[in-house]
Formats: structure tokens, C-alpha cells, sequence
């Protein structure tokens, strides 16, 4: 089985979404900013498609093309109409709790494939939301013609801002090749106690959370300040490579929790739920995210050592 192609067949059905719902902007005649939601909506899904056939360059050149019409809010939301609240509420008592199962089974098909298939969690990933867009189906017993609907109707709700986990992905490796992770390591040399284990656990916890809400995305603050703290004040003072690891990555989810920049986790679930205060979710996480950070300082400076 070529995994490649397959993976590869995951991101044109995703460049696929992409492209209709750059297609109902473009038709939407009352929308007065159609021609620049259908242009970010038509490059987005063209990037996803043709990514790998495609001069770096150009690609470089689409999305600064993507950025001006976002900064100039050339972008908005078509025009969907939803169903009514009354057929809402008659489908939330018909259905009932069994509207959780496909969301439950994006879950259980991506692990079952990432655990005991060669597939990878990406193609684990595909799997279990075309899995789980069947079973959604079934359970609602809904047309198939209402797929691009309503798939594009939610995709113009989170808007723009689904953009920034592909870029702040790749943000973390354009770091760590410029050497960000080595001018740190000389910047922390002169301020950090040499050989003192405790203050090399908090700086590099800290340093975690705090790269991660200016990146939004844990991976990409996780090779810079792992290879500029990390390692050689963690680390390298004796520290058990596994734990570190695991608990500095997981210490950067507590950043995650404080930052408008983790916009798939904090703002995107703010506006599809038509929240008035658009950081309504992280002020109600800070109670979590604060207490969770000094427990990961606790649990590493003691199973590390």
C-alpha cells in the first residue's frame, strides 16, 4: 500500500472542501466581499492540492496574497441559512446522545490505525473523519447533498484563522534551521545558574508555555526551547531525556490554553459557538492552564532527577 499516494488523496479531499467553499462565496451575489472570500478560499485549497508540485516560491507568494486579504478583511462569510431552531430541537431529542458517536470514532479510527497499521497518524486521521462523516449520516439520517453545505458553512464560521496551525507548524522548523534555539542557549547561559537543577526545570517550563502562546502550536515552540534550554540546562545536569521531553511539551499546552495565537483551540470554538467575548474560552482556562503549569515544574523536577 503506498502511503504517499494516500496521504497525499487526504489532502486534495481537504483541498476539495477548501475549493467548494470558495465556490458558494463566489456565488453568493449578496455577499459584497465574494470575489476576495472566493480568491483565500480558492488558493487555500489549490495549496492543499498541488503543495508538493508547487515552486516553494510560489507558495511563498499565495499566501502573502492570503494574508493581504485577510489583513484587508476582503474575507467574510458567505451567506448559509441554517435550519430552524424548532427542527434543531425535534433532531436533538430524536437523535440524542448518539450524535457523539462519529466524533468519537474520528478518535478510535485514527488511533487504531496509528497503533496497529504502518499508515501514520495523519492517514489515521483522514480515515476517521470520513469514518465518522458515514456514521454522522446514518445517525441523522441527512441527503448526501448537504455535505458541501454544510461542511463550507462551517468552514467560513471559523474563518481565516484556520490558516494559523499550518503556519505556525511550520514557523517551529524556520526556527530551529535560523538557529533561534542555539542564541537562546547563549542568552539563558548568562542568566541561569550553572548546575542548578531546579531553576533549569522552571526557566525551561516557563520558557515552554511562553514560546508557545507567541507560536500557538507546542511543536513549534518544542524544538527551539528544548535544543536552547532543555538540553543543555535540563538535560544535560542529569536529567532523564524521556521525561523531559514528555512533560516540556505537554508544559507548552499549558501556553497553549493562555493564547489567542492557538486559534483552532480557543478562538475558532469561540466564534462557531457565537461567543461575545472572543476570548471568553481562554479566560475560562486560565484557572486551569496556571495551577497545571507549576504541577508540570513539580512532577519534572522530581521524576526527571
Amino acid at each position: 500500500m503506498n502511503i504517499k499516494l494516500m496521504l497525499e488523496m487526504m489532502y486534495v479531499l481537504c483541498g476539495i472542501v477548501l475549493i467548494v467553499s470558495g465556490i458558494y462565496s463566489i456565488i453568493d451575489k449578496e455577499n459584497p466581499k465574494r470575489i476576495g472570500s472566493g480568491m483565500f478560499w480558492f488558493i487555500f485549497g489549490f495549496l492543499f492540492i498541488g503543495g508538493p508540485y508547487i515552486s516553494p516560491v510560489v507558495v511563498g507568494a499565495l499566501l502573502l496574497v492570503m494574508g493581504v486579504l485577510s489583513a484587508t478583511k476582503q474575507v467574510s462569510m458567505a451567506n448559509f441559512t441554517n435550519s430552524s431552531e424548532k427542527f434543531r430541537v425535534e433532531q436533538a431529542k430524536k437523535i440524542g446522545n448518539k450524535l457523539f458517536v462519529p466524533a468519537i470514532m474520528i478518535g478510535v479510527v485514527a488511533f487504531s490505525v496509528a497503533q496497529f497499521t504502518n499508515l501514520g497518524g495523519l492517514i489515521g486521521l483522514g480515515l476517521g473523519a470520513i469514518t465518522a462523516l458515514i456514521i454522522a449520516m446514518v445517525v441523522t439520517g441527512e441527503k448526501v447533498d448537504k455535505i458541501p453545505y454544510d461542511s463550507s458553512r462551517i468552514l467560513q464560521q471559523m474563518g481565516v484563522t484556520i490558516v494559523l496551525p499550518q503556519l505556525l507548524g511550520s514557523l517551529g522548523s524556520v526556527f530551529s534551521k535560523a538557529g533561534v534555539g542555539t542564541v537562546i542557549a547563549d542568552l539563558m547561559g548568562s542568566v541561569v545558574p550553572e548546575g542548578n537543577q531546579l531553576v533549569g526545570v522552571v526557566v525551561y517550563c516557563l520558557a515552554m508555555a511562553i514560546f508557545t502562546m507567541i507560536m500557538g502550536n507546542a511543536f513549534a515552540a518544542f524544538a527551539v526551547i528544548t535544543a536552547g534550554i532543555g538540553y543543555p540546562f535540563v538535560i544535560a545536569q542529569g536529567g532523564d531525556p524521556a521525561v523531559v521531553g514528555a512533560m516540556g511539551l505537554t508544559a507548552g499546552y499549558c501556553g497553549t490554553l493562555l493564547t489567542p495565537m492557538g486559534a483552532n483551540f480557543n478562538i475558532v470554538p469561540a466564534s462557531i459557538l457565537e461567543m461575545k467575548n472572543k476570548n471568553g474560552v481562554i479566560l475560562k482556562q486560565v484557572g486551569v492552564a496556571l495551577p497545571l503549569l507549576f504541577i508540570h515544574i513539580f512532577l519534572m523536577y522530581m521524576l526527571a532527577f
